[in-house]
């Protein structure tokens, strides 16, 4: 009895661990500023691999957009971040777009682009 009061005590301890580890998880601009590797699928040129890199600021969030070679593309003109999503805006092939980025899980985004292409991405792991 004594052992598997023990056994419970310790499930219970190791539930709250949990949940207390997973509150945390960085939120925010913590969460968005790095560098994103993002999917954009479906638009008329095909499938398009573009990498976002976003920065933190003091109380706002600047970066670039690359194609997948890392040469910029475009400047991002504008961060707006909200706990779990953060929409980016910016100019490509001279049109006025944004790509809208929802937290899946600590280094994964589901989104879409102007509201008509899915987007999928992965934070890019940096070498140690």
């Amino acid at each position: 009895m004594i052992r598997k009061l023990g056994f419970l005590g310790a499930t219970i301890a190791l539930a709250l661990l949990s949940i207390a580890a997973r509150a945390q998880s960085k939120s925010g601009a913590d969460y968005f500023a790095d560098t994103w590797s993002v999917l954009v699928k479906g638009i008329p040129q095909g499938d398009t691999r573009m990498i976002f890199v976003l920065e933190k600021k003091d109380t706002s969030m600047s970066g670039v957009v690359q194609d997948s070679t890392g040469t910029q593309i475009a400047k991002i003109d504008k961060i707006e971040v909200k706990d779990t999503t953060a929409t980016v805006y910016f100019t490509a092939q001279g049109y006025d777009v944004n790509l809208v980025m929802n937290r899946k899980d600590d280094d994964h985004i589901t989104g879409n682009l102007m509201g008509m292409f899915d987007a999928e991405g992965e934070r890019v792991k940096k070498a140690k």
